[in-house]
């Protein structure tokens, strides 16, 4: 297991930046201190296993809401389309195609 290392240096807020803050400071003269910083060894197998598992919930989460957006933003152009033109608005499900049929063929 990694022990605690009196020289690596926590935010006091957590590893969350403030609105105010730029990100990580350079200071004269030390390293660039990191809010998250890197692992210093590889973790054990149980870390990782936990660490994948909840990068596949995050994904998860994230797709199902992309495509859920995705279709409520299609669903709400479709009927904005409809409430504009009055019918169907994708020409190839249009219900008239028999009445342009006969009126193509009236006229010469």
């Amino acid at each position: 297991m990694t022990e605690n290392n009196p020289k690596t240096h926590y935010p006091s807020s957590g590893g969350i930046p403030s609105p105010s803050d730029d990100g990580p400071k350079k200071l004269p003269g030390k390293q660039k201190m990191h809010f998250n910083p890197p692992e210093k060894e590889i973790p054990d197998a149980a870390t990782l296993r936990d660490q994948w598992r909840y990068a596949i919930r995050q994904y998860s989460k994230w797709y199902s809401h992309a495509w859920g957006t995705a279709i409520l933003a299609g669903t709400a152009f479709f009927a904005l389309g409809w409430f504009i033109k009055g019918e169907n608005p994708i020409p190839s499900f249009n219900s008239n195609k028999d009445k342009d049929k006969d009126n193509h063929n009236s006229h010469p």
